[in-house]
């Protein structure tokens, strides 16, 4: 029985790190594809507890980076994030320029059944050009999807959110 365990036990973490795997390997993707490199370093953002506790989006050292080309110049950032569907969360990516306007979001894992529209390249193109401290209206700036209601209201709350977090890291000159 303790094999059984054991076994279960490492499949889950063989599994969760594949997750993770195949997610770096699309973020690189698209950082590469977005700023048109081959290679590029990130920088982790360092935003003190004070600074944090301002914020709607909850910056960590693994979901919020600085990118630099190879002569160490600044490219722009990207964040990591998560949002809630109808009944699982699902990943996306915020790429913005320097100058904190968005260049790209995609959808990296959708986890439901429905409502996978929202990874269609021509419905998240509505977000790109927003800028920090813009707020989306849904059905308004961002257009619904039949089906997939939940799913884009919540990553429309949550771009939201980041627009406004990156707006005081901007105002406070942490980016």
């Amino acid at each position: 029985m303790k094999k059984i365990g054991f076994y279960l036990l490492f499949i889950a973490l063989f599994s969760n790190f594949s997750v993770l795997k195949r997610i770096d390997i699309l973020i690189e993707k698209e950082i590469k594809s977005v700023f048109n490199i081959e290679t590029y370093t990130k920088k982790t953002i360092q935003i003190s507890e004070e600074v944090k506790e301002e914020l709607s989006v909850k910056f960590t050292d693994n979901n919020f980076f600085e990118i630099f080309d190879d002569s160490n110049n600044k490219l722009g950032y990207y964040y990591f994030g998560k949002a809630f569907g109808k009944a699982a969360y699902f990943d996306f990516i915020v790429v913005f320029d320097k100058d904190l306007v968005v260049s790209k979001i995609k959808i990296l894992a959708y986890r439901e059944d429905h409502g996978g529209e929202i990874a269609s390249k021509r419905w998240l193109r509505q977000f790109i050009g927003s800028e920090k401290d813009k707020t989306l209206k849904y059905k308004k700036d961002i257009a619904a999807i039949s089906g997939a209601t939940l799913s884009a209201l919540s990553l429309t709350t949550e771009v939201n959110k980041l627009l406004k977090s990156v707006g005081v890291l901007y105002n406070k000159k942490l980016i």
